[in-house]
């Protein structure tokens, strides 16, 4: 049995200055750091003591520190792999949420998507993007470790999901997995059969004491 939990990064700065995210640095907002710690001991309930526990996280300073909340309840390390990082915007990052919008050039319906320039010099294609978090989540699948918990961010984690599934990258293109900020998206594959489930997308349960507070 290997299970996967995929914790999508909470509040950051970006978010509440209205800015793009992408590969712009932000960190996590105060009340993204009470989130954070709430992530980590949801997991710390749901995950065996003395089980051997994996982490991976996005090396941006927002994932980092959701990392570190993590790597302390369970007294691991966390690999930094920049490759989980979530989409690059190009010059867009950092810059206001509606200087992106008025420069975006969506997908079209039919055709080109995953090859598809959004208008934004310097900004992935959807195809640059998912093939490195499909080549990323192949290297963290060869370990055999029963708990694997992967930090990243929301965009991205529609490639962790899709690869997890082993969706053919060129069918990608289509593929939308929503989880808010601060989620537990939770994925099993059994012993016997192999098969991959999504148990949970985008659980927020236990943000629910921090909304609260």
């Amino acid at each position: 049995m290997r299970t996967l939990y995929v914790v999508t990064h909470p509040e950051a700065t970006h978010h509440v200055e209205g800015v793009v995210g992408g590969w712009h640095d932000s960190q996590l907002t105060p009340s993204g750091i009470r989130a954070a710690l709430s992530i980590a001991q949801s997991l710390r309930a749901q995950i065996p003591n003395g089980a051997e526990v994996e982490l991976f996280s996005s090396d941006l300073r927002r994932t980092l520190r959701t990392a570190d909340e993590v790597a302390g309840l369970f007294g691991v390390k966390p690999v930094l792999d920049r490759r989980l990082r979530e989409k690059s915007y190009g010059e867009a990052g950092g810059r206001p949420q509606e200087w992106l919008d008025r420069r975006f050039v969506p997908p079209p319906a039919v055709g080109e998507r995953m090859d598809h320039d959004e208008g934004v010099q310097g900004a992935e294609t959807k195809a640059v993007w998912a093939q490195r978090i499909y080549a990323a989540m192949d290297e963290i699948l060869q370990n055999p470790c029963e708990h694997q918990i992967i930090v990243t961010h929301g965009g991205s984690l529609t490639f962790v999901v899709a690869s997890w599934i082993k969706m053919p990258i060129e069918s990608a293109g289509y593929a939308s997995f929503q989880a808010p900020s601060g989620s537990i998206t939770t994925l099993r594959e059994d012993d016997f059969f192999h098969n991959r489930q999504v148990v949970s997308l985008g659980d927020t349960h236990h943000l629910d004491s921090v909304k609260a507070g």
